[in-house]
């Protein structure tokens, strides 16, 4: 079955960096675009960052353009986020998701988060 697994998050003071992993397994990684999202305490999840198939296209939320990377390795079945220059504002739950397509139908996935925390 499909499975995201993040790791990498943690504490880190404002100006750090970190640098997230999801490894994804159960389904043919290459062919799906893959997104990096966020959740702080009493808000919405919210997109962070997002990849297409083969690497080339990114987008990111304003909040974080400048500051923060994604990228994938599909040799390694692994998507990435490192981030830069982190702001408090910036604590949250880090989720990765897949959407895949199958017999017509589309399934989201969520991998089980990782807290990143930003506080001096």
């Amino acid at each position: 079955q499909v499975q995201l697994v993040e790791s990498g998050g943690g504490l880190v003071q404002p100006g750090g960096s970190l640098r997230l992993s999801c490894a994804a397994s159960g389904f043919t990684f290459s062919n799906y675009a893959m997104r990096w999202y966020r959740q702080a305490p009493g808000k919405e999840r919210e997109l962070v960052a997002a990849i297409t198939r083969a690497g080339g296209t990114t987008n990111y939320a304003d909040s974080v353009k400048g500051r923060f990377t994604i990228s994938r390795d599909n040799a390694k079945n692994t998507v990435y986020l490192q981030m830069n220059s982190l702001k408090p504002e910036d604590t949250a739950v880090y989720y990765c998701y897949v959407l895949t397509f199958s017999d017509g139908r589309t399934y989201s996935y969520w991998g089980q988060g990782t807290q990143v925390t930003v506080s001096s």
